[in-house]
């Protein structure tokens, strides 16, 4: 039980660190609610899931040369750009009526999955994270893996509630002006890694 809270911990401290999960998060909860800002997360999760299988039978590795990174980087550029746009162009001080509510959840859901699958730096923190977490497991079998992968993800979830919840709570006590703050500075915090990737992404070109 010591080593799943200990997994539990290391999955807390590897969401906690601001990226653009957590922006898109913020926007999604003041805006709409604390089920999107959830979604947003359950939508990272998606391709953290995603990228952990790949790991584990051994195909991340393609992901992880040049030619690819240079490809993800051009495409979370391009995604994170739009998002952060976009997240600029609804930033207003009237909320979403429930007409869009479903639109908004599977958007929520998908921009999450984006911008985590189109991550070439989630890719190679992945292989350096489960990649070592399997070679430490190897000799101990599956089942202490998947234990160990589920006190991974309990902590990504765990945390992907608790952001949720502050979203959403702004959402409830922050006036209409304090909300179109934080949309503007989600929107500029994405376009900001959207520039980060593209500027890699030329680097890798060009190296």
């Amino acid at each position: 039980m010591n080593a799943f809270l200990a997994y539990v911990l290391l999955g807390l401290s590897l969401s906690a660190p601001i990226g653009p999960i957590n922006a898109a998060q913020l926007d999604k909860g003041a805006r709409f609610g604390f089920t999107h800002a959830w979604l947003v997360g359950i939508g990272a999760m998606a391709a953290d899931a995603l990228y952990m299988l790949l790991i584990y039978f051994g195909v991340a590795n393609f992901l992880a040369t040049g030619f690819m990174r240079t490809l993800l980087f051009s495409f979370g550029f391009f995604v994170l750009m739009y998002t952060g746009l976009e997240t600029l162009k609804a930033a207003s001080p009237s909320l979403p009526g429930p007409l869009h509510e479903e639109t908004t959840r599977a958007a929520s859901f998908r921009s999450g999955f984006l911008m985590a699958l189109l991550n070439p730096l989630n890719i190679l923190f992945w292989l350096g994270i489960y990649g070592s977490l399997i070679a430490g497991s190897s000799h101990e079998g599956l089942s202490l893996l998947l234990l160990h992968s589920t006190g991974i993800f309990a902590g990504i979830l765990l945390w992907d509630v608790v952001m949720a919840a502050l979203a959403s709570s702004l959402r409830r006590f922050a006036s209409s002006r304090v909300l179109q703050g934080i949309s503007s500075l989600a929107g500029l915090s994405l376009i900001g890694f959207g520039l980060y990737f593209g500027w890699q992404a030329f680097l890798q070109l060009t190296a």
